[in-house]
């Protein structure tokens, strides 16, 4: 049997930037679906499926470091590990493949005025969460990851989280944000909505949320959901969930018919003119990224002119934006209507939530 690594160590590997290769041997589709930063693709699937000899036979790879071979549910990984193996390398698995990487996650830091921003990447599936701290107060924005990560950053920077917030009620991952509140006594804030069926406080619009030095200003934005809200954070950064990413919009049709679709498009387009009317310079820092975010400690963000800029064909009029997006809906994700369903129930399910949320978010136009 062939060693196996688990998504956390491998994680921290790199994190550390240790020397490692990462053999992706998934076929061409899954691969195009989501993967792990700096891995190498080398299409093996079947031919370790059917059990060919030497499926990695033409594989160069390197002899002085360790490799570590990946596939959706850690069972051709073995396979392409054994293979690897008997060559005389430093072979692991990933147990469990990329249903196990999903909750893999790395940061980025942003120093601003009079606040500190740590995003937090969850690399695995593309879900960008946000602690906020200003004076050893701070906000968790959007929590997808176990709690004890949170908990743990705010721990290494002496933090007490005083309130955590989701931007509207999300689609592609569970939240995490009523058990972090509960855990750290912290304030939960959502936007006003008849949605969710547990304790919140409800933001109200343009409500300006102290945290230490700092100031977050609620500004509702309807369109990806009826109740999305974006925080702009002193003038600086704006948070603005799946309504306005770096060079897209949210999609509006999640749990909408036709006409509904349509209606959270226009009123996409209003509140989209709306954010981009701020200062030009302020970052946006959006809620996903389509792409696996690096480990490199460089933060997904852009400046709101240039975001514009990037949207100036699809904002030429509403009808014409209208147009574009329903023209432009991707793929339904999997499982969304049953994470809606625990987003806004009582109780979460205890367990591993994994396998409901495996795969890439599909939360963005284009």
């Amino acid at each position: 049997m062939p060693r196996k690594i688990d998504a956390e160590l491998l994680r921290m590997w790199l994190e550390e930037k240790r020397p490692v290769t990462v053999i992706d041997v998934r076929n061409e589709e899954d691969r195009a679906q989501w993967s792990i930063p700096g891995s190498l693709h080398i299409n093996a699937y079947e031919a370790l499926k059917a059990n060919q000899p030497s499926a990695l036979s033409d594989a160069i790879l390197p002899a002085s470091q360790p490799i570590v071979t990946v596939c959706n549910l850690g069972k051709m990984s073995e396979r392409a590990a054994d293979e690897l193996t008997s060559r005389g390398l430093d072979v692991f698995s990933l147990s469990g493949g990329m249903k196990a990487w999903s909750l893999a996650w790395n940061t980025a830091e942003v120093a601003l005025t009079n606040a500190h921003v740590t995003q937090v990447r969850r690399t695995g599936k593309g879900c960008l969460s946000y602690l906020i701290s200003s004076n050893q107060e701070a906000a968790v924005i959007d929590a997808s990851l176990p709690i004890d990560v949170y908990r743990s950053l705010a721990e290494r920077q002496g933090l007490r989280i005083r309130y955590v917030i989701d931007t509207h009620i999300h689609a592609d991952h569970v939240s995490r944000s009523r058990q972090l509140a509960d855990a750290m006594g912290a304030e939960l804030l959502l936007p006003p909505q008849n949605r969710v069926h547990f304790g919140y406080r409800s933001i109200a619009a343009h409500e300006v949320i102290r945290i230490g030095a700092a100031k977050l200003e609620a500004i509702p934005t309807p369109g990806h959901t009826m109740e999305s809200m974006s925080f702009l954070l002193d003038g600086e950064a704006l948070f603005t969930g799946d309504t306005l990413f770096t060079s897209s919009v949210g999609r509006p049709d999640l749990h909408a018919d036709p006409g509904q679709a349509r209606a959270r498009a226009s009123r996409l387009y209003t509140s989209v003119q709306q954010l981009l009317a701020l200062a030009p310079g302020v970052l946006v820092f959006p809620g996903h990224t389509g792409t696996p975010a690096a480990f490199d400690g460089v933060a997904i963000r852009e400046r709101l002119d240039v975001v514009a800029e990037r949207l100036r064909h699809w904002m030429e009029s509403e009808e014409s934006f209208v147009e574009q997006i329903l023209a432009h809906i991707p793929p339904t994700p999997p499982n969304y209507i049953r994470i809606v369903e625990l987003n806004e129930g009582a109780e979460l399910p205890a367990g591993d939530l994994t396998e409901l949320e495996a795969g890439a978010n599909r939360c963005a136009i284009g």
